[in-house]
This record gives C-alpha cells, structure tokens and sequence, in this order.
C-alpha cells in the first residue's frame, strides 16, 4: 500500500466533465471521499465540470458509473469518472465477493468505452482504515482519486 498522495499537479487549462459515482452505504467515510475528491478538483482544475450521482451501496456504483458513460447527464460523456465506496470487511467473505466484482465490471466499462474510471471504492478491514484512508489528511483516497482523473483527462 502506498503510503503518500501522488504529486500534485496543476491542471488550470483543463477542461471537460468528471462525474463522480460515491456509494452513501458507510456514510461517514464516503461523504469524507467525495468532499476531499471535489475539493482536489475545484483547487487544481476550476474549468472541470462535475457531476455528482449518489447511490445506496458500493453494488451499485459499475451500473451508475456505465450509465453515466452511455447516458451521460449533460450529453457529453465524462472525460473521466470516479467511483468511490466503503466496504468494510465482516465475519464472512461477502466483502471480497462484492470488492472483485466492483473491481472487475469497473475495469471492463473503462476498456469497453475508453473513459478513465478511477476506483476508489475501498475494501478496509476495519473503521481504523476507513478513517486513514477517507477522513484523514495524508493518505486521502478522495484527493488521490481526483489527481488521478485529471492526470488521465491530460493525457488523453
């Protein structure tokens, strides 16, 4: 696991549309995400447009986010899409089930349609890992997930 943000990177001239797909299951920590990923947004790349699509667990996310791509909300498809979600591990291997299956769909709707989808739907073991990985400053999974939509909206 990596254990700092990538480098920070201005993107002043950029322009398009980022659609953010974030999961409201485990509340706390995705609203944590969301807020840090549109943040790191609106600070590198004001000329971005965003559009926010809120769903209720990370099961749903691959369909909105394919949805998004399909029939995107302002008819232009997003330059790039994020996906972000909570899954904390139980007694039982539901959680690895649900996080291959996230992790597989989102990777194929990235290849079939050639828009950049950033998974940051996180599978944790714990609380502890949530707060680490969405609430805290360092190692901010919803910053991490913007510098990486808008470095793949620059190269392509």
């Amino acid at each position: 696991m990596s254990t700092e943000l990538p480098k920070k990177q201005e993107h002043r001239h950029l322009t398009g549309c980022v659609t953010v797909v974030a999961s409201r299951y485990n509340e706390k920590y995705t609203n944590a995400l969301l807020e840090n990923c549109l943040a790191e947004i609106k600070q590198n790349a004001p000329a971005v447009k965003v559009d926010v699509v809120r769903v209720p667990g990370a099961f749903e996310v691959p369909v909105m986010v394919n949805r998004s791509i399909v029939h995107p909300h302002r008819n232009e498809t997003p330059s790039a899409v994020i996906a972000l979600g909570v899954i904390l591990r139980g007694s039982t291997a539901h959680a690895d089930l649900i996080g291959t299956t996230i992790t597989n769909q989102l990777m194929q709707i990235s290849c079939d349609s050639l828009v950049p989808v950033v998974h940051e739907v996180l599978l944790l073991d714990n609380e502890e890992q949530a707060f680490t990985r969405c609430i805290a400053s360092s190692l901010n999974r919803g910053r991490e997930a913007a510098r990486a939509a808008l470095a793949m909206m620059s190269i392509l």
